[in-house]
């Protein structure tokens, strides 16, 4: 056992270090240590010194560690993967390691906690609010704070049912392990499609090797059905498997799904969670005992004991991709993690990026496909309507066409969902008396009116005010005018309409949190909801079999700007909302609007030419040594003194290397030109897929010295260009 150990300490600015390990003390690579760094104690981890260079200190120069965690050491697989995330990613490899460990309470030793939950007595002080929060609330468990959020109560509400014996504590050891899953508890009926491509995945389970999977389905195939049977496997084998989903808000309905499936839930991990569920979750993953984890990205960065399968269910979503801190896209670290588990990973998707096709090409993944819907369901039918020649009265949003198939709908007793990728009222609030738009102070942005709370918000930085009476520059009253529809102008418009119907807004501003979505669905499975006017958030994951009418409000919205992914991201985002029509064994509709029925990718989604589509925008990409045909870095320069970043950015621009095969655009103002409060300028690295582009920045950057107020950040291959 060396007396010294090489350790990576929480700080990204330092590099390794060594420490003495003092006798009787058992440290090995992995071991999660806390090391003293002058008067401060750090957590650090101890790495394989022959992986790491440190400056050589002598052994009298070096100081103890001052203890051990009592968990099983970080396994290996997991630090090579830090090690690869930390190399592509141009990130300190202490940022990287700290996604491996949310909060120091994992570390620690047992804790008891107080939740609480229903006793089924119902006082006689019966308030309509108290009565809500008992039928919301359930079975369920949780501290007051959850069971308020879940029953939409406030927290006096729940102590007083606590004080009137209708909720009782329980005291809860934090550590409790997780419920077994039984893989045979609920085994579906699978067609014969299903039933060959899970029969595919539970063998390479089985195999226990290095292999990834395009899950390509059109939506309502069942492919959830499909890839739970190698999680099945995995169960049966004792085993780990880890399902990544893109949002939070998607985790409650699949926890219900999977409950059906395997008999109870499996362990979530977002950042919902409080700090003690975290803490649960961790230890149970790193002791093997919790079997299944479903969660976000940063799922994947958990110390898993025997993972045997990774799944990123809507594989194509650019949400799994991280825009702060380290920028990873958790598709592709996904598919790392499983090379160096030696694992298969399976991509599932009804529309798959251009990159993971360009993969099934190229042979690296094996694609299994589910062409047809489940059962009795069928595809909607998708027409477009031409706003040009079909265009809404003055003053409206929604086409008479399409108000014509809401009508129609309701009549049948049906559900109807109106789909636009923008949140609040209006995007952009002016005076029309001198013409002053409102601007956020912090960004370069217009401030978005959000009338359900009577506040003007900039979707950038958070920063909002209450909407003004009247004009801050010219000071007349009654000027302001919304210009552009949001939801909630939509939904204004819906209930004008339709002034009987049940109608629901769902953003990101309402179903913040798994409960708040679990909600949604209940209602709308209820029947307790007839029209759903929402973003993206309803694009994906639910099943809603009543709901046959789907309207696409602006289609051309995702078209605007220079993003390279533009045509398709909106060809995904449209397809994945037009499969939440008909999912049952009524039929569906989708009407999209637009301006421009002629586009290649309106033409695709009515058509339903998929393959066309991706052919012409992968020879694009091809034409234009584009990803996944080359390489792009986005380096993006910000202060809050807009001459330094200028300065700073310019520097790097006329220090950039002469490679061949590489070209160095910019600097530019970047799109967002001011961002939280601080100047961006941007340059966008171009170059060869066969290019080591990150030794060629890290080295042009390491050469360098910029004002400690200013920041340089790498983006490799981004999927943000503002």
């Amino acid at each position: 056992m060396s007396s010294r150990a090489r350790v990576i300490v929480m700080n990204s600015a330092l590099g390794p270090l060594d420490y003495r390990v003092p006798q009787g003390m058992h440290v090995e690579p992995g071991s999660i240590v806390v090391a003293p760094l002058g008067p401060r104690q750090l957590l650090g981890v101890a790495w394989e010194q022959d992986r790491l260079k440190s400056e050589h200190v002598g052994d009298n120069r070096l100081r103890n560690l001052l203890g051990v965690a009592d968990v099983p050491p970080l396994p290996g697989p997991l630090r090579r993967l830090v090690e690869w995330t930390a190399d592509y990613y141009l990130a300190p490899l202490a940022a990287v390691l700290r996604m491996t460990m949310p909060s120091s309470s994992a570390l620690e030793g047992t804790k008891l906690i107080v939740e609480y939950r229903a006793t089924g007595h119902v006082p006689e002080r019966l308030t309509p609010q108290r009565a809500q929060a008992l039928e919301r609330i359930g079975d369920r468990q949780g501290l007051v704070r959850e069971l308020a959020t879940i029953a939409d109560v406030s927290d006096g509400v729940i102590r007083g049912l606590v004080k009137a014996g209708a909720i009782e504590g329980v005291e809860v050891d934090l550590d409790s392990p997780f419920p077994e899953p039984d893989p045979d508890y609920g085994a579906p009926v699978l067609s014969e499609n299903q039933s060959y491509a899970g029969g595919i995945l539970q063998a390479s389970v089985a195999a226990g090797a290095f292999e990834p999977f395009l899950l390509d389905g059109v939506t309502g195939s069942g492919k959830t059905e499909v890839y739970l049977e190698a999680v099945a496997e995995a169960i049966r084998r004792g085993q780990q498997a880890l399902i990544l989903l893109p949002e939070i808000a998607l985790t409650e309905p699949f926890l219900k799904r999977f409950h059906a499936r395997f008999g109870v839930e499996p362990v979530a991990w977002h950042s919902g969670l409080r700090s003690s569920q975290r803490r649960r979750a961790w230890r149970g993953i790193a002791s093997g005992q919790a079997k299944v984890t479903v969660g976000a990205r940063s799922a994947l960065f958990l110390p898993y004991a025997n993972l045997s399968v990774i799944v990123v269910d809507e594989a194509h979503e650019t949400s799994f991709k991280q825009e702060d801190g380290v920028h990873y896209h958790a598709r592709d670290v996904a598919v790392m993690r499983g090379r160096f588990e030696g694992c298969p990973v399976i991509l599932a998707s009804a529309t798959p990026a251009i990159e993971t096709r360009a993969q099934v090409e190229a042979g690296r993944y094996r694609e299994l496909k589910l062409p047809g819907r489940y059962g009795a369901a069928q595809m909607p039918a998708i027409e477009a309507i031409d706003l040009l020649a079909e265009p809404p009265p003055k003053g409206r949003w929604i086409a008479p066409r399409l108000v014509k198939a809401i009508d129609a709908t309701l009549e049948r007793g049906e559900q109807a969902l109106l789909f636009l990728n923008r949140r609040g009222y209006a995007p952009l609030t002016l005076c029309r008396t001198c013409g002053h738009r409102f601007q956020c102070p912090n960004c370069t942005a217009w401030m978005v009116e959000h009338r359900l709370i009577h506040r003007l918000s900039c979707h950038h930085c958070g920063h909002a005010y209450p909407t003004p009476k009247a004009c801050p520059e010219c000071k007349d009253e009654d000027s302001l005018v919304a210009c552009g529809p949001g939801v909630e102008r939509i939904a204004d418009e819906v209930t004008a309409l339709y002034p009987d119907a049940k109608v629901a807004i769902v953003t990101s501003d309402t179903i913040w949190s798994p409960a708040k979505a679990a909600e949604f669905v209940g209602r709308m499975e209820a029947g307790h909801i007839d029209i759903v006017v929402g973003t993206q958030l309803v694009t994906k994951g639910y099943h809603f079999p009543n709901l046959t009418l789907v309207g696409v409000i602006d289609a051309d919205l995702g078209l605007e700007g220079g993003d390279l992914r533009a045509a398709e991201r909106t060809f995904q985002q449209i397809m994945q909302v037009a499969g939440r029509a008909g999912r049952g064994a009524k039929p569906g509709t989708v009407l999209i609007q637009t301006h421009a029925p002629g586009a290649r990718v309106i033409e695709a989604l009515v058509s339903g030419d998929a393959e066309s589509f991706y052919a012409a925008e992968t020879e694009n990409r091809r034409d234009a040594e584009a990803p996944p045909f080359g390489r792009f870095a986005a380096i993006v320069v910000s202060s809050e003194d807009k001459g330094e970043a200028e300065a700073t950015a310019r520097t790097i621009g006329r220090t950039a290397p002469q490679v061949d095969g590489m070209h160095v655009f910019g600097p530019a103002p970047a799109p967002l030109a001011m961002l939280r409060g601080r100047h961006r300028f941007r340059l966008l690295v171009h170059a060869t897929r066969s290019l080591d582009v990150q030794d060629i920045i890290r080295d042009w950057l390491g050469a360098l010295d910029w004002g400690a107020k200013v920041r340089v950040a790498v983006d490799v291959d981004p999927y943000n260009f503002l």
